[in-house]
């Protein structure tokens, strides 16, 4: 009988990031979506997980879109986005992690003549998810886990006494790190309706005029690996839903006896069937 395994999303906007994580798969094969989106996807040993691993590149529009296509594409159970970020707090170290309690977007508001304000977007994360997380975590004296908000900016800081510093610290005061995609993924996530999503982030560097200094000592990788470090815990702790599967392909690529499966159409171009068909018209629209 083939051993069939539910798959997680997993998300990273950087090379570094995904070396990471790549680097607890195993028996990797690369899958290409129809629009040209490549995961690789492979298993999590001691775990009853696929990971479907995705390098995204920067920001939260594209990490958004592009979350939304492998949501549909490979219909996993649950999603993280991992990898670096910038701290916020003072007792929020260098190669600490933070786990997302839930995720702020920071540039929505209104600007007015008496000053900028603040309309607040915030997503909570993954109940089950912060859970297992938190119980994981445990077991893993040598790393710094930390639960609170984190918030996802079209910005890089680099210097802690800038506008948009003191603007987080006085209208995300609880916020514990400042990162660049969290909130877009979390977003189609949410969207999706029944995904568990959790954002993981090893923290580089105090969003300080010394992250150049950090960044060059290598913080980025020690900071990503725990971030991973942290995710494939919390897998371990996290079981999938009773009685699920996933195809090899997704819903774009199975084949099976000559029909091609996509969403709700079933193409028997090339292929026999034997048996009644039901089908369903949907308005007149095509």
């Amino acid at each position: 009988m083939q051993e069939t395994r539910p798959t997680v999303l997993v998300l990273t906007a950087l090379p570094l990031e995904y070396a990471a994580v790549r680097a607890h798969v195993v028996e990797r094969k690369e899958l290409v979506h129809r629009d040209g989106t490549r995961v690789e996807k492979g298993r999590l040993p001691g775990a009853s997980w696929h990971v479907a691993l995705a390098e995204l590149g920067m920001g939260a529009e594209r990490a958004a879109a592009l979350t939304t296509q492998l949501i549909n594409w490979l219909r996993p159970q649950a999603m993280f986005f991992v990898g670096v970020a910038g701290s916020l707090k003072d007792d929020v170290g260098i190669g600490d992690v933070v786990v997302g309690t839930q995720v702020y977007e920071i540039h929505g508001g209104k600007q007015t003549p008496e000053g900028f304000l603040v309309r607040p977007k915030t997503l909570p994360s993954s109940l089950a998810l912060e859970q297992a997380a938190r119980s994981a975590v445990r077991d893993m004296p040598d790393v710094r886990v930390h639960f609170m908000p984190i918030a996802t900016g079209d910005v890089v800081l680099t210097d802690e006494k800038s506008d948009i510093t003191q603007f987080l610290h006085g209208s995300y005061n609880d916020a514990g790190a400042i990162e660049m995609e969290g909130f877009g993924a979390l977003q189609a996530a949410h969207l999706n309706g029944q995904l568990n999503a959790l954002v993981i982030r090893g923290i580089s560097d105090r969003a300080d005029a010394e992250k150049h200094k950090a960044d060059a000592a290598g913080s980025q990788k020690r900071a990503a690996e725990q971030a991973a470090a942290v995710m494939v815990a919390v897998l371990h702790k996290h079981r999938p839903r009773e009685g699920s599967s996933d195809s090899e392909e997704g819903p774009h690529r199975h084949r099976d006896g000559g029909a091609t499966y996509g969403g709700d159409h079933i193409d028997f171009r090339g292929g026999t069937f034997h048996g009644p068909v039901t089908g369903k018209q949907n308005g007149g629209q095509r």
